[in-house]
């Protein structure tokens, strides 16, 4: 691997082609792209339909600016792969579908455990199983909360443009690194292959969060409730012992010792879940009052904004609610927001998952809109849905 100032400029150079310019690419290119600019100098990936293309611009991009590309045997390997570059100092990333994102889940819960920074991109496809391996689909809502097991906190953002999945590929890696935890990207088959022009900021206008590295191993898991650690890293002389089991705060192994797990796996759950403000992204449009309001997220948003327009300028009284953050999930503020709504529409490819997880909050009666088969709502399904709700 070249030196580091060297991999610098040489990254540089890189995203000149880039800088300052907007380009038609596809959003499967833009997460690549965006991962480049947040730093990432590690990719491990199998291929996989739709994020195969993900896979296919890192080769080509990473080893131009002193990075590594690795085509592991498996998306296990995979995800090990760059739980192990993370500790090695890099900043590392996966892309996945459905099937290889079921794969990961053991080991997503080793980076949660571990604290391992770390970005995995799940361009969602139809399942179960192979299901439809080339139409896109919203099925991993509640697997990249609940995928892996035992209590934990995820964070997850849904882009639903080919900007933002550039966009929010920057965020993910930031967001790694502030908790440091593994951040999930959910975009889909459409989203990933959809060409779109996106805007490449200059260098300098993006904001990059670098590693908070720890000098010595005492501290390199923390104590305090709700703190996030700095990292060691492995290879400059500091000694720590990594271990998915129960740990104290110099890494040792403990796994018998109640009091050491509860206090470590509500440290774990605390530092995201006592962000969630923080964390919360979401768009409205909303004047406030709406008699029926439509909450989505991801490429079901996008025609749902659309509808929502629509019946807008028809005079009905809607407004539109969309997710950019997925985990932790924003109830308080989505109940917030309805409060004075008769009735809430959750339009999502599946069948009710997002639906589920707004019903627990918001206090109007909430109408589930599915639609699975691999192809996009269409602008006046939602618009007759959301009509339907305002009578009832």
């Amino acid at each position: 691997m070249i030196a580091q100032k060297e991999a610098s400029e040489a990254r540089r150079r890189l995203l000149g082609r880039y800088a300052g310019t907007s380009q038609f690419v596809q959003g499967d290119v833009a997460v690549a792209i965006g991962a480049v600019y947040a730093g990432c100098d590690f990719f491990g990936a199998y291929p996989i339909t739709p994020a195969s293309e993900i896979a296919e611009t890192m080769a080509d991009l990473l080893p131009q600016c002193g990075g590594k590309f690795v085509q592991f045997e498996d998306e296990l390997a995979s995800i090990s792969g760059i739980i192990g570059a993370a500790w090695a100092g890099s900043k590392s990333m996966t892309a996945t579908s459905g099937p290889g994102f079921s794969l990961m889940q053991e080991n997503i819960g080793y980076a949660v455990m571990t604290e391992t920074p770390t970005v995995i991109v799940d361009v969602q496809r139809s399942g179960p199983s192979t299901g439809q391996a080339t139409l896109p689909a919203q099925g991993d809502f509640y697997q990249a909360r609940w995928g892996t097991h035992g209590d934990h906190e995820a964070i997850a953002l849904s882009p639903w443009s080919a900007q933002e999945s550039f966009d929010l590929t920057i965020e993910a890696f930031n967001l790694a690194e502030r908790f440091r935890n593994p951040v999930m990207l959910l975009s889909d088959g459409e989203t990933g292959h959809s060409r779109e022009s996106v805007a490449f900021p200059a260098l300098d206008e993006v904001t990059v969060v670098d590693r908070a590295l720890a000098q010595v191993a005492d501290d390199a898991f923390g104590d305090a409730e709700g703190a996030v650690p700095r990292m060691v890293r492995f290879g400059e002389g500091t000694r720590v012992h990594v271990t998915g089991s129960t740990h104290t705060a110099d890494g040792t192994r403990k796994a018998t010792t109640p009091s050491i797990h509860d206090r470590l796996v509500r440290r774990l759950v605390g530092k995201i879940a006592h962000a969630r403000d923080e964390l919360t992204r979401l768009h409205t449009l909303l004047d406030g009052g709406e008699d029926v309001v439509v909450i989505a997220h991801g490429i079901s948003a996008r025609p749902a904004f659309g509808a929502v327009e629509q019946l807008r300028a028809g005079g009905h009284s809607v407004g539109m609610i969309r997710l950019v953050g997925l985990w932790p999930f924003p109830g308080p503020k989505l109940a917030e927001l309805c409060a004075g709504a008769k009735a809430v529409v959750v339009p999502e490819m599946n069948l009710g998952q997002l639906n589920r997880e707004v019903e627990r909050f918001v206090h109007c009666p909430v109408h589930s809109l599915t639609k699975i088969g691999g192809h996009v709502f269409h602008a006046r399904e939602i618009a007759e849905a959301a009509l339907a709700a305002g009578r009832s």
